[in-house]
């Protein structure tokens, strides 16, 4: 089970492709998620888009071994993508992914059995208001310990990121059950060990059957993973899913596999990937 846990990053500060590298990166997608990526009028927009749907496709291929030509990705009604393996005989009995990209880094997160969830965040200074307006307009969504927790963190630089840290963990969580919305977060509360041994509540009351991660990631940035029961999932992305019912130790198999660290990658590994899946038989 543990060869489906995987954890990908890719730096796209470290790409500066010519357009025709670029056009060609985009031609190894399936035509009808071209538009997804060209879209966007900004470049820095377009690489996050790209490479995360290279992750989607060179990650399908690498854990599964699906040929290019059945790697069917769809997106729910609140736009989680999910892979899409009816006919697939697949190694794994609940095989999902989860993407991010947020600043310098696009990343993907899968799990063999448990629902995950992946949020990136850059702790970006915010432009035109101060470290304290910016933060404030978020302040509904956290618990009074989270927030005492942030406002009391240190620097206005501390602050800052003591807020993003919550806020990934949070965006992890919802992505993970794949609901789409930030309402009721405040309920949520995270508590943590120097950002280890994190656990969460939900009105008071320990989530035991979730596992929480977060990484620093580079220059000013961090992840969050969330780990959870399939049956936490909201209907749409439910319906989805290979199997939703484990047993006890099923669950509990899926629930403790070991955390990985998250592999670098370059866009050049990713279109040797790809390529390599137009080649392969099943």
């Amino acid at each position: 089970m543990e060869e489906g846990v995987k954890r990908w990053v890719v730096d796209i500060s470290k790409w500066d492709p010519h357009p025709r590298d670029f056009s060609f990166a985009l031609s190894l997608l399936p035509s009808h998620q071209h538009s997804s990526v060209t879209r966007f009028v900004k470049m820095e927009d377009r690489k996050r888009a790209l490479v995360s749907r290279m992750l989607q496709y060179a990650l399908a291929y690498d854990v599964l071994q699906i040929p290019f030509p059945h790697i069917v990705i769809k997106r729910t009604l609140e736009g989680k993508p999910y892979l899409d393996y009816d006919k697939f005989g697949l190694r794994f009995p609940n095989f999902n992914f989860n993407v991010s990209h947020h600043g310098d880094y696009v990343a993907i997160a899968s799990e063999p059995i448990c629902l995950v969830g992946l949020d990136i965040v850059s702790y970006a200074v915010p432009q035109g208001e101060t470290i304290t307006e910016f933060i404030q307009f978020f302040s509904s969504y956290f618990s009074n310990l989270e927030w005492d927790n942030i406002v009391n963190a240190g620097t206005s630089d501390d602050v800052l990121i003591e807020f993003y840290r919550y806020w990934s963990l949070k965006e992890a969580y919802v992505k993970a059950i794949g609901s789409g919305l930030t309402e009721g977060l405040n309920r949520v509360e995270f508590s943590h060990m120097r950002w280890t041994n994190i656990s969460a509540k939900v009105d008071g009351k320990v989530m035991t059957e979730w596992r929480f991660w977060l990484f620093e990631l580079g220059d000013r940035h961090c992840v969050s993973i969330a780990r959870v029961h399939p049956i936490s999932a909201v209907m749409s992305y439910k319906t989805t899913l290979n199997k939703v019912d484990f047993s006890e130790d099923e669950y509990n198999l899926g629930l403790h596999l070991p955390s990985v660290d998250f592999v670098k990658l370059g866009v050049e590994q990713l279109i040797s990937v790809l390529q390599k899946s137009f080649d392969c038989k099943h």
